[in-house]
């Protein structure tokens, strides 16, 4: 589980009152639901009044493929299949890392995170080594320049109590836009290879190849 006590020295300095709320509703001007942001830590005086507040929002990771039918394979004899290798089975299950930061990630940063650096509020966000892995790399800057912590989290095995716990790996401190910019803006490809699937498309709805000089001479 992700620990908001490892959150509180990116909000707050030592010795602040906090506690942290969850599921808390994120409006905008209109009143229109920007979402639900996962927890704010709230700092506040001897009176309880609120002085400040940061968030932090838990990314997981879409799955593809099929679930159930693994863990129906494994719970019919545990003893023996703890240790299966479902891999190469049809539709294994398998992490969608790519749909997660289109469709979770970047909406979440653009709407909810939009809002709060408007505000200029402190964001943290905990997603999986192997998610991290998969963004671009973000410039970073001094923790005490940031917008947004991203906090990194991955499994580690516990030898003595044979198991394994989700431990920070590490923090990345970052800018709200020029990160937001990085995984939002994909690095573009060879327009050359386009041309030429463009063309072998062409090629075969007319069903013979032209005469004339193709895009890709023309370019």
């Amino acid at each position: 589980m992700v620990n908001c006590r490892g959150c509180r020295s990116i909000f707050f300095p030592e010795n602040t009152a906090w506690t942290s709320l969850a599921e808390i509703r994120l409006n905008d001007k209109k009143g229109q639901s920007a979402g639900n942001i996962d927890w704010v830590l709230v700092a506040y005086d001897s009176g309880g009044r609120i002085i400040n507040f940061g968030t932090l929002e838990v990314q997981s990771v879409y799955i593809s493929g099929n679930v159930r039918r693994p863990f129906e394979y494994y719970m019919e004899d545990p003893s023996q299949r703890f240790n299966m290798d479902w891999s190469g089975q049809r539709n294994s299950p398998r992490p969608d890392y790519l749909s997660s930061s289109r469709k979770r990630l970047a909406p979440q940063l653009i709407y909810k995170g939009g809002i709060l650096k408007k505000w200029g509020k402190k964001q943290a966000v905990a997603l999986h080594k192997g998610f991290y892995n998969t963004l671009p790399a973000l410039p970073e800057v001094d923790p005490t320049e940031a917008d947004v912590a991203w906090l990194i989290y991955n499994l580690q095995h516990d030898a003595a109590r044979n198991c394994y716990q989700l431990t920070e790996f590490r923090k990345v401190y970052t800018l709200f836009k020029p990160a937001l910019d990085r995984i939002t803006t994909p690095e573009a490809g060879s327009m050359d290879d386009f041309c030429q699937f463009l063309q072998e498309k062409l090629d075969e709805k007319l069903e013979n190849p032209p005469d004339a000089p193709t895009l890709t001479d023309l370019l």
